[in-house]
């Protein structure tokens, strides 16, 4: 795909204000720990997330999300009225029916001719949506769209916690699947594209390329089971090994086929901006798309696993943080349980960033 006419305009975020360290949640599994006599620090050890952060118990992703896309369309400039599509793309949302996204719209002030509906991808969603709204604008069928989400880890990581302190079967083996759990975090953001007629800030979105592999769907797959676990948390079952080298083994699949399609060589690519898991996959990625070592912005430390939304968060910050100088091209690299991989390219002069911390106001 090729896009003559797109601009990435502006991206806001919200960010919990509470703060929960590897330690703490390795405190929590200090029983589990002795009997399996598993060594203290290994959580933040093999992963490099030394916190991650959770919105208040009982949040919702829908009001936090429209947040978030308040801020970018506040930060985009551009007239509510021209925005003709809103977009939610994250995993977790209000609840099965209506779409999450109609709360969004409704807080949104966006007018009521908007295309209004949720996609759901794993990981993927806030990227996929981004490419439904670019399709749009290229096609000339609306001018401007916002896709925004928002993930709530709490429930998962503490359900996760609880499970692993009340199983007697638990073993060192059995353990593995539900660690990946323990590193997602929380964080809500927004995209704004537009047609480059409306643009000021003139990031242009060249296009890129996608690929699955499907072989690999129950790698990572989870979900509510109350009948299993008591309660409406969800769990997770995680191959962190096996989901990391077909994982990447996609992304170089796909990387390939995106610096084919757009023209690059791989010295042409010195900023890109990533799904973040942790720092094996930083590594391995970087090492088998052979990407410089610091071309990336690595926010998993600090933030963990936010799912749909870590990858613009990291836009967002990195943003915030100078960077990508303007006239540079950067790549967007996205990859989801499924397994999909969905690349992006744009030739980079600047966006207008806007966050909050939940409750309190940042502005950039």
């Amino acid at each position: 795909m090729r896009f003559r006419h797109v601009c990435l305009e502006s991206v806001g975020y919200v960010l919990p204000a509470e703060r929960i360290t590897s330690d703490e949640i390795e405190a929590r599994l200090a029983q589990v720990y002795e009997r399996l006599h598993l060594p203290a620090g290994r959580l933040e050890l093999m992963t490099g997330i030394t916190e991650r952060r959770f919105f208040p118990t009982g949040s919702k992703p829908g009001p936090i999300s429209a947040r978030a896309a308040n801020l970018a369309i506040e930060a985009s400039g551009i007239p509510r009225h021209l925005f003709g599509a809103l977009i939610h793309g994250s995993v977790c949302r209000d609840q099965m029916e209506p779409a999450t996204a109609n709360l969004v719209h409704h807080c949104s002030g966006l007018p009521h001719s908007a295309l209004v509906l949720d996609v759901s991808n794993a990981c993927l969603g806030l990227l996929n949506g981004a490419v439904i709204l670019a399709q749009m604008i290229e096609a000339g069928q609306i001018r401007a769209g916002v896709v925004v989400g928002a993930e709530l880890g709490r429930g998962l990581v503490e359900g996760t916690i609880d499970s692993l302190r009340h199983d007697p079967a638990l073993t060192r083996q059995s353990i593995k699947p539900a660690f990946a759990s323990l590193t997602i975090g929380s964080a809500a953001a927004a995209l704004v594209l537009c047609d480059r007629r409306l643009s000021r800030n003139g990031t242009h979105l060249l296009g890129g390329c996608w690929g699955n592999d499907t072989a690999a769907h129950l790698l990572c797959a989870g979900g509510v089971a109350t009948e299993k676990h008591g309660d409406h948390r969800p769990r997770m079952d995680t191959d962190s090994e096996a989901l990391l080298e077909a994982g990447i083994a996609l992304a170089e699949r796909t990387w390939q086929q995106t610096r084919k399609h757009l023209n690059w060589s791989e010295a042409d690519i010195q900023r890109v901006f990533t799904h973040q898991v942790g720092k094996a996959h930083r590594k391995l990625l970087l090492e088998r798309l052979r990407l410089p070592s610091n071309s990336d912005f690595p926010i998993y430390d600090r933030f963990g696993n936010t799912g749909a939304v870590a990858l613009p968060l990291s836009l967002a910050l990195g943003a915030e943080q100078s960077h990508v100088p303007a006239g540079t091209d950067v790549a967007f690299l996205g990859i989801g349980s499924g397994l999909n991989s969905l690349m992006l390219g744009l030739h980079w002069q600047s966006i207008a960033v806007q966050g909050t911390v939940w409750g309190e106001a940042v502005e950039s």
